[in-house]
């Protein structure tokens, strides 16, 4: 019988053999490790960049120009400004954002998309694929943001002023009118002036855009008149008093406010811990300043302490009720922005400016069609 060599029955070197083998798996695997990390951790960075350049081009919308969506307005650019930044970098490198990669699927919405493509000459240069023919990939993310209608508040100041009115009696409305609708036994004027709410089409009150940059002195309201410039101090829940007063204009009060909430009046002369408190608040960011050419807050503290939220009261709801004898007369029904300029004597001074609100839930209900205060969120 035939005898093979020992060699070829010889089983010394299979051990190399598999080793070898397991060493190229192992290889492989890892290589592939390597690469698919870098591209998730790629695509996370690219959706941040997105997230970011989408919440800046609706800040922008709220607070500079909420009608300028073209190529060179705020939205488009403080989006791409954004998102190309430095601190948002994909693999240590730019993303590329033209300007047709920002858009407004609707009015309060703005999508922006990020790339790092081929196509933009910037792929993500990939370590061990190229041993099998990948040299690059493509990555990008998109992002929408909203500037929403807020339905709540917060930081809310305890003096509130009337929402603004088409005046009938002595035209065109001014900071000096006062509301007239009803005679002293309630009834009706022949020719009253006009109030309409936020909840409501042809809304007459203020607006963000429209009244920014107007400038308000506001004094303590005498008796019942119902005048632009008349503020009315109330207690904000879970506080009263003067201290309280005082300390709820110089700081923020957490306490959180709906549109249509009611509001006691603070009994007794406010005069003097309103304007205490405007200086406890103006010491907080002393070098901030109303610059009336970019029509906009100067201030190195974002947000600054100085834009505070107003609650407007419903003028009809309040000069109804002081003829039937309501105990709540004050109905919050909106929150107007204003930066706190100055005190001249006991008269509050300063500007109207867009704020921002919140978005409340549970319960919160709907915010009204025409509310002033814009809430920015990522919607996807």
């Amino acid at each position: 019988m035939m005898r093979f060599p020992r060699s070829f029955r010889d089983e010394r070197g299979m051990t190399l053999i598999m080793v070898g083998t397991g060493m190229l798996a192992f290889l492989s695997a890892t290589m592939l490790a390597v690469d698919v990390g870098m591209f998730m951790v790629a695509r996370t960075q690219s959706q941040t960049a997105a997230d970011a350049g989408a919440l800046a081009g609706a800040v922008a919308l709220a607070y500079n120009d909420f009608d300028d969506r073209s190529a060179t307005g705020p939205a488009v650019r403080n989006a791409i400004a954004a998102a190309t930044s430095s601190e948002n970098g994909v693999i240590n490198a730019q993303v590329s954002v033209n300007v047709e990669d920002v858009s407004f699927p609707t009015l309060e919405r703005v999508r922006v998309r990020v790339q790092r493509s081929n196509a933009r000459g910037n792929p993500v240069t990939t370590f061990f694929a190229p041993l099998v023919g990948i040299d690059d990939v493509d990555i990008g993310a998109i992002a929408t943001a909203e500037a929403a209608r807020a339905n709540a508040m917060t930081c809310v100041k305890p003096f509130t002023v009337p929402d603004k009115w088409i005046e009938r009696q002595t035209p065109p409305w001014d900071p000096d009118d006062t509301f007239d609708a009803f005679d002293n036994k309630g009834k009706p004027l022949a020719n009253p002036d006009i109030y309409i709410s936020a909840d409501q089409a042809g809304y007459t009150g203020y607006d963000a855009q429209r009244d920014k940059g107007t400038q308000i002195a506001l004094k303590a309201g005498t008796g019942t008149n119902i005048a632009p410039s008349f503020y009315f101090p109330w207690a904000i829940p879970g506080s009263g008093g003067a201290a309280d007063y005082r300390w709820n204009i110089g700081n923020c009060n957490t306490t959180l406010m709906g549109f249509g909430d009611l509001m006691t009046a603070e009994p007794g002369n406010m005069v003097g811990p309103t304007r205490q408190g405007m200086d406890d608040l103006i010491a907080r960011d002393p070098s901030a300043y109303w610059d009336t050419y970019g029509n906009r807050v100067v201030t190195t503290m974002q947000p600054s302490p100085r834009v505070v939220a107003i609650p407007l009261f419903d003028p009809v709801y309040y000069d109804s009720g002081k003829q039937n004898g309501r105990n709540a007369d004050l109905k919050a029904v909106n929150y107007m922005g204003f930066f706190i300029e100055q005190m001249q004597g006991n008269t509050v001074v300063g500007r109207i400016t867009p704020i921002g609100g919140l978005l409340r839930g549970n319960g919160g209900g709907p915010a009204p069609v025409n509310a002033f205060p814009r809430a920015i969120v990522l919607v996807e």
